[in-house]
Parts: structure tokens; C-alpha cells; sequence
């Protein structure tokens, strides 16, 4: 899904789009599973008791809080966040109530590096670090593909032409 052309400049173009990494959907999924499997193996030992349409209900409703609380609001919180590079500033918005979101110009950008362990390399993810002239630097979790982010947006913050790859051919670097 692109990020809608109304929220930029006239001439400002976006770069990269992207939401987090789909390994912070893992744990949720997991949660789903036990909550149906639990809820299931109990909704079958309540089943030959007298009582069983109450406990039913009952375990619909925990698995149903369940499920919405530890499942779909991390999936809608993970949709929500987007983490956006244009031609002129890096833009992150998160949240689906109260939305919160941050712009750093290309211009304030003073450096840009990553970081991913063995998982993150597996899983094609990792930790951008963007330093700006803010006292600390930011760091964005779960970015996929993060040496193609950061290679991307170095390019960016810099616009020099000769990092460009068809400037580099042309020239015979």
C-alpha cells in the first residue's frame, strides 16, 4: 500500500514504505493458537457436565478477550505503523487511536547505520539508527530489508549523483 500522496509536499516523492518486520506477529499468532487449543481441550472437558453451556460461554468470552487483546490488536498496531523515506524527510506514524508519528528532514540526517543479529539476518530485519541533530539517536525496530533502508536513505540524506549506480557506469567508477 503506497503512503497517500495528500500527506506530501509538491515535490516530494516516497522512496521507501514500510511496515515492521513480520516477526513481531509471531507471538501473537502463537497466543492464538493456544487460546483456540486451550479453549477447545477445556470446552471438551466441560462438554459431559451438566453445566457445560455456562462454561462455554464463559470460555468464549475469555478466548474472545483473548484473542482481541493478545492477537488483533497487535496485528491492527502493526498495520497502523508505517516507517516512510521521501525525497525530502523520513517520516514514522504509529498507532490506531491516538496516532503519533515523527518527520526528520533530510537535511538534519547526520548519520544513518544498522544493526541485526543472527535472527534478524535470518529473517531479513534489524534496527535502523538514525542520528540527527537532536541529542539522541533514534532507533527503528523491526525495519525488513535494513541494509537496502539504510543504503537507501544514506543515499538521501547525502543526493550526491555519483552514488547514483547508472551515474557510476556512465562515469566508469
Amino acid at each position: 500500500m503506497a503512503y497517500p500522496d495528500g500527506l506530501l509536499g509538491a515535490d516530494e516523492h516516497v522512496v521507501v514504505h514500510k511496515h515492521p518486520h513480520w516477526k513481531m506477529l509471531i507471538v501473537p499468532v502463537l497466543v492464538l493458537f493456544v487460546v483456540v487449543g486451550g479453549g477447545s481441550y477445556l470446552a471438551a472437558l466441560a462438554a459431559p457436565t451438566d453445566w457445560h453451556v455456562p462454561v462455554w460461554i464463559g470460555l468464549a468470552v475469555l478466548g474472545a478477550v483473548l484473542v482481541v487483546w493478545f492477537t488483533l490488536a497487535p496485528l491492527v498496531r502493526w498495520r497502523t505503523t508505517h516507517f516512510v523515506v521521501t525525497t525530502h524527510r523520513l517520516m514514522v506514524r504509529e498507532g490506531v487511536f491516538t496516532r503519533s508519528g515523527i518527520d526528520i528532514p533530510m537535511s538534519r540526517i547526520n548519520s544513518v547505520r544498522f544493526r541485526h543479529g543472527l535472527l534478524d539476518r535470518i529473517l531479513g530485519c534489524g534496527t535502523l539508527v538514525v542520528e540527527s541533530a537532536s541529542d539522541e539517536p533514534l532507533e527503528f525496530d523491526d525495519i525488513p530489508q535494513v541494509e537496502r533502508v539504510h543504503t537507501l536513505l544514506y543515499r538521501e540524506v547525502n543526493d550526491d549523483p555519483r552514488d547514483d549506480w547508472d551515474y557510476r557506469a556512465r562515469e566508469g567508477y
